[in-house]
């Protein structure tokens, strides 16, 4: 189904990030940046494309949104240990995720948890080179699962 069945928000906000950041303001983009910055904690494509509102867009409209959003540096991705991309709101509203920092999954849930307190570390590279990116990823048990096991 087309973005076009997603209903745009009423939040100015988002619509002012979207166009701040040289984005026009897509019934999609509007959704889909909207849900991540009301989390606080990364999401996958699946979840995504599950949430309330979102379920009509296709799955390609919705990996070219999260794209967008992306290279205009509204969200950031963290690969957890299945492979699989989550993205995450930066902190410009809401309980957004701020970006620059360590992520904990959980390997019995597989809830991802932003560890907004835990900056990651300065790494040096050759001369020359340019980073484009970095990510570290904790994982183990969370406190609920943790519990659970005794």
């Amino acid at each position: 189904m087309s973005a076009s069945r997603v209903r745009p928000s009423r939040s100015s906000k988002v619509r002012e990030l979207l166009k701040g950041s040289g984005l026009r303001c897509t019934p999609a983009r509007d959704a889909v940046l909207r849900l991540l910055s009301q989390k606080d904690h990364p999401l996958a494509h699946s979840e995504i494309a599950k949430a309330r509102g979102l379920t009509t867009l296709d799955r390609v409209t919705l990996y070219r949104t999260l794209t967008a959003l992306q290279d205009a540096g509204l969200v950031h991705r963290v690969q957890d240990l299945d492979g699989a991309w989550r993205f995450c709101a930066h902190a410009r509203q809401g309980k957004a995720c701020p970006g620059g920092h360590a992520h904990f999954h959980c390997t019995r849930c597989g809830r991802m948890r932003c560890l907004t307190d835990q900056a990651l570390p300065w790494i040096s590279v050759s001369e020359g080179a340019r980073v484009t990116g970095k990510q570290l990823v904790v994982y183990g048990l969370c406190p609920t699962c943790a519990a659970r096991e005794g």
